[in-house]
């Protein structure tokens, strides 16, 4: 019972802090990091252990299926180099100095200290777009750090496993080629053919609610079926999520997909505040083990690690950029005006902020793993540091580095609006009811606003007015109910007939009522 009440506390006190994280222009998962930090020091904390694998199936797979479904597939093709460089490259890099500095200094096995360079490895994309998604920075910015965020997690995990196992004595790393090879083949053909299967399920499931439980199920069930099969879990369920994002919204309706994206929005919420609770709860016990001498060389060596880590990322960023715009020079034109700047650089290079993969891996490592308590702490010291180091500073550095204003977004939504207008204009013009020319006249207004790229999504006046009546509705309403004509089946019902009204004349993103006085 004291778990479920504590639970229930740090919930509220995320909430809270997600509140003023928004006030105060920083990620959240930063204010989460320094709560974990101080969950540590509170007398009479639980100590909770969580099964390894368990750890990796309940916290990975939902977040990694979330960000996947909205992966563009235009635009990991469009970046392709820049996100292979990042990816792949800037991970195995970061890998490889993070682990010769585990070896030297902390004295641990090669496959341990591999391990470690693999967790520590991935950078999340979640706490930079809680800052990026308030700046108008170039598109090309985002885009290129979501699809890293989704493609590291895939390589740095698939080295972990392969160090994992070298270290417990179960492969040999002169053995990891033709596993890696075979992993990857499977997982890309396993994530596809399962997500055709879950498309079939779904699309025979009208009721929100158990669309959403399947979802979840199918989910995990992926996660575990490739584990069990000896494949790349992460690479599964990316592929099964690009392959359901892909299909997914001409199969579902209106009322399933708009309760299936606030589940998964609170449901990626939730786990990412138990997943620092956890840590900060296991770095206290941790701490407690490493007391005595060895207490303040497990502080230095993690630190050193966070400043690697930082550095590492830097560099390699730096570099190939440098590189990219070396052979530009010897180029057209347009490719020289496509290169990348160092003010991008920058930009990429600080966002590297660890979060939620970089918790579980670490905590997922087994109990005997060598080394386990100072690679568990170093990880923390990373997440903790990058996201309060590099997470806060992050506004002031935007303000800096001075980006213009990116309209490239409003300008793909004003054109295809348009397009979608004329569209429905097209298929009514052979109507001639008096409803049809209504209709007309609320798809002209909103074609008119569409041919303005400024504010492509701004609402019309016809919207205005609807949401001014909507209110006025509510009000009566309430009424209705209050004096007892309606009771609250007829309540309820008509309350969600007035919700979707209110949805459709509501800007997409900004779900509020306006008022017109």
């Amino acid at each position: 019972m004291a778990l479920f009440e504590l639970t229930l506390i740090l919930l509220l006190t995320a909430v809270a802090l997600t509140a003023l994280s928004r006030r105060l222009e920083i990620p959240y998962p930063s204010l989460l990091a320094l709560a974990g930090v101080a969950i540590a020091f509170v007398p009479g904390a639980p100590v909770i252990e969580i099964d390894p694998e368990l750890a990796l199936a309940l916290f990975i797979a939902p977040v990694l299926l979330d960000a996947a479904y909205d992966t563009s597939l235009r635009d990991l093709k469009r970046y392709r180099l820049s996100l292979v460089l990042l990816a792949l490259g800037a991970v195995v890099f970061t890998t490889l100095v993070v682990a010769f500095v585990g070896w030297k200094m902390a004295g641990l096995p090669i496959a341990a200290a591999v391990a470690l360079g693999a967790i520590v490895a991935p950078p999340d994309a979640v706490a930079a777009s809680a800052v990026l998604g308030q700046f108008k920075v170039p598109y090309r910015l985002t885009a290129i750090l979501q699809g890293e965020s989704l493609l590291n997690d895939a390589t740095a995990l698939l080295i972990y496993r392969l160090a994992v196992s070298a270290a417990l004595g179960s492969i040999l790393l002169s053995n990891a080629i033709p596993v890696v090879l075979l992993s990857t083949i499977g997982s890309l053909a396993a994530g596809y053919v399962l997500g055709r299967v879950s498309l079939l399920t779904l699309s025979r499931i009208d009721d929100a609610a158990s669309s959403t439980v399947v979802q979840f199920a199918g989910t995990f069930g992926v996660w575990i079926l490739a584990d069990r099969l000896g494949l790349s879990a992460i690479i599964t369920i990316v592929v099964y999520a690009i392959t359901i994002a892909r299909s997914a919204p001409r199969r579902m309706s209106a009322r399933r997909r708009v309760s299936t994206y606030s589940v998964w929005e609170s449901a990626v919420f939730v786990l990412n505040v138990l997943a620092f609770v956890l840590m900060g709860l296991q770095a206290r016990s941790i701490v407690g083990r490493l007391s005595g001498d060895g207490q303040g060389g497990a502080f230095l060596f993690a630190a050193t690690v966070l400043v690697v880590v930082i550095l590492a990322r830097l560099v390699w960023v730096a570099s190939y950029v440098a590189i990219i715009r070396w052979f530009a020079r010897f180029g057209a034109e347009d490719r020289r005006r496509e290169a990348p700047t160092f003010r991008g650089a920058v930009l990429v290079g600080w966002c590297g902020m660890r979060g939620l993969v970089t918790l579980v891996v670490a905590i997922a490592l087994p109990a005997g793993f060598p080394g386990r308590d100072p690679i568990v702490l170093a990880a923390f010291a990373v997440v903790l540091g990058t996201l309060v180091l590099q997470g806060m500073t992050l506004k002031p550095l935007l303000r800096i580095l001075n980006f213009e204003r990116d309209t490239s977004v409003d300008r793909e939504v004003a054109q295809a609006r348009v397009a979608v207008m004329q569209a429905a204009l097209d298929v009514l013009s052979r109507k001639t009811s008096a409803a049809a020319a209504v209709v007309r006249e609320q798809y002209e207004a909103q074609r008119q606003i569409a041919e303005n790229p400024e504010d492509a999504q701004a609402a019309t006046e016809y919207d205005r007015l609807r949401l001014y009546a909507i209110n006025r509705q509510r009000d009566t309403l309430e009424e209705l109910r209050s004096n007892g004509t309606i009771g609250d089946e007829a309540y309820h019902r008509l309350e969600e007939e007035i919700d979707w009204a209110e949805l459709a004349a509501s800007p997409a993103g900004r779900f509020q009522p306006l008022t017109t006085d």
